[in-house]
């Protein structure tokens, strides 16, 4: 029983507990953040286990599964699978501590059912990030699909269904392609050792040493299944719908985390066992990486919806993350990898306020709102730290990790860094016009502060009917604190993060560079 092992089976175990306490939302919610911070403990020391300077793969893991096949259910963690299995770990507690004061559930539907899903989706996610067996990542790829189709589907905004549907065509069919390199690899193994394989570190030894045709066809099916799940642009077009419609605390897992297995996709997968071919198509993925950021930029600042404005701007930072791993400089890459933590912190925390936001107006719509600062000044300053964070101010996590990619990338790609560069002053605009409009301004429907529910309160029409809009409460402080400590915290001294990708990133470029 290894640390990985443990990690994937108590959210599993939890998952099972709540699927028997329908009937029960408060036992549920009490079970659900008791497994979910029970897992986030056992993170701690499962980082501090972990050795930068070791093997890249370690607390490996393997059972065998189909033996006639090669096929064994194995685990191991790598810098980057960690820092990802770090923040899965820390984002579910926060969602499910949210339920209630962020997410409202549909009527008729139980917290039991709902938090059971989410930890079904942790469970899964982790075992993605820390499969080293392919065919075990990809079944798991597939599977985890399910539990975000329901999420989306059964607790969703009015257009779910169909939101939920595009979500999973997109990534099951771009999963089935990949099966076919996935199979591919296995028989240049059987081909070159006598029998087949899908253990990962067998098959990179192998398939690099492919014709750069044969590369370029199997890099292709794995690259299309993660550039689907990133997402880069053009293939990104599932991602607005499915975040528009989930509920927040979904919104936060599938924008943070889920997202991520595409560029750690990149990373694992197609750089290490297809360098050759990584190296021919990399100025193709460089120019849909610039295309993302600016297409993503330009889409956010015309949006009307604030959580499709947030997939938007995803979008934009993944083709920065995207831009960083495919111009093949250790700097570059190491802010990649790191952006995809800082990403995952900001974003969260800006959609976890926007939540907060829609919580008391009841609506998505920027134009339902304004002026909210003179009524909840604290939640006007944390969605002000949260949009900060998510535009790269120096101070907040997320600007080592861009400053990196852009001063490595300009090193070889000058051309794309510099029009990537662009993103950033976008960046600025959108963020700030986003806070202007919601938080800045006369209040809408010429609110009274200090009328209907004391000081820091308002009456605002079109922000819910006569409703009292408060400001954040204790427990509402409690879900974002970590959020914003280490939001300030990894501004500042980013140096644990740092240290623990750049060997895995090291270890990345070597067998780039070590193809034909």
């Amino acid at each position: 029983m290894t640390w990985l092992l443990i990690l994937i089976l108590v959210p599993l175990a939890g998952s099972l507990v709540l699927a028997f306490l329908k009937g029960n939302d408060r036992a549920a919610v009490l079970a659900a953040l008791g497994f979910s911070i029970l897992e986030f403990l056992l993170v701690i020391p499962f980082w501090l286990s972990y050795n930068a300077s070791g093997p890249r793969l370690q607390m490996t893991s393997s059972f065998d599964w189909i033996p006639s096949f090669g096929v064994h259910i194995a685990f191991g963690t790598d810098g980057i699978a960690l820092i990802m299995i770090a923040v899965i770990a820390l984002l579910v507690p926060i969602v499910v501590g949210g339920l209630g004061a962020v997410d409202k559930l549909p009527a008729g539907r139980s917290a039991g059912g709902f938090l059971s899903l989410i930890l079904l989706q942790e469970a899964l996610t982790i075992g993605v990030f820390a499969a080293t067996d392919v065919f075990l990542f990809y079944v798991l790829f597939e599977i985890m699909l399910i539990p975000m189709y329901f999420l989306i589907g059964g607790y969703g905004g009015a257009n779910r269904q169909y939101a939920a549907v595009k979500f999973f065509l997109y990534s099951f069919l771009g999963g089935l392609i990949m099966l076919a390199s996935a199979i591919g690899a296995y028989s240049l193994a059987s081909d070159k050792l006598g029998k087949g394989t899908f253990d990962w570190a067998t098959l990179v030894t192998v398939v690099r040493d492919a014709p750069l045709s044969t590369q370029i066809w199997l890099f292709l099916g794995f690259f299309l299944a993660f550039a689907i799940k990133a997402p880069l642009v053009p293939f990104h077009t599932w991602l607005p719908d499915a975040a528009g419609e989930a509920p927040i605390g979904v919104a936060v897992l599938l924008v943070g985390v889920l997202d991520k297995v595409g560029t750690f996709g990149f990373l694992r997968y197609c750089l290490p066992m297809f360098p050759d071919a990584s190296k021919t198509l990399a100025p193709l993925v460089l120019v849909l990486s610039v295309v993302g950021v600016l297409y993503g930029s330009i889409l956010a600042a015309g949006q009307r919806d604030m959580k499709r404005f947030i997939a938007y701007v995803s979008i934009a930072h993944f083709g920065f993350i995207s831009l960083g791993i495919f111009a093949f400089n250790e700097q570059a890459m190491v802010g990649s990898a790191t952006y995809m933590l800082n990403h995952s912190l900001a974003t969260g925390m800006l959609i976890v306020v926007i939540g907060l936001v829609i919580a008391r107006g009841g609506s998505s719509r920027i134009s339902d709102y304004g002026g909210m600062a003179k009524v909840t000044p604290l939640l006007a300053g944390l969605f002000l730290l949260a949009g900060l964070s998510t535009l790269s101010l120096p101070g907040t996590n997320s600007f080592v990790s861009e400053f990196l990619v852009l001063i490595g990338s300009y090193v070889d790609q000058p051309v794309y860094t510099i029009l990537a560069t662009v993103g950033m002053v976008l960046a600025a605009a959108y963020v700030l016009w986003l806070y202007q409009r919601v938080f800045q301004g006369p209040v809408r429907g010429d609110a009274l502060v200090g009328v209907g529910g004391g000081p820091g309160t308002a009456i605002a029409p079109e922000l819910g009917a006569k409703k009292a809009i408060r400001d954040l409460g204790g427990r509402e402080i409690a879900i974002l604190a970590p959020l914003v400590v280490l939001i300030i915290f990894l501004g500042f001294y980013p140096k644990p993060v740092l240290d623990t990708v750049t060997p895995t990133v090291q270890q990345t470029l070597s067998a780039v560079q070590g193809g034909k």
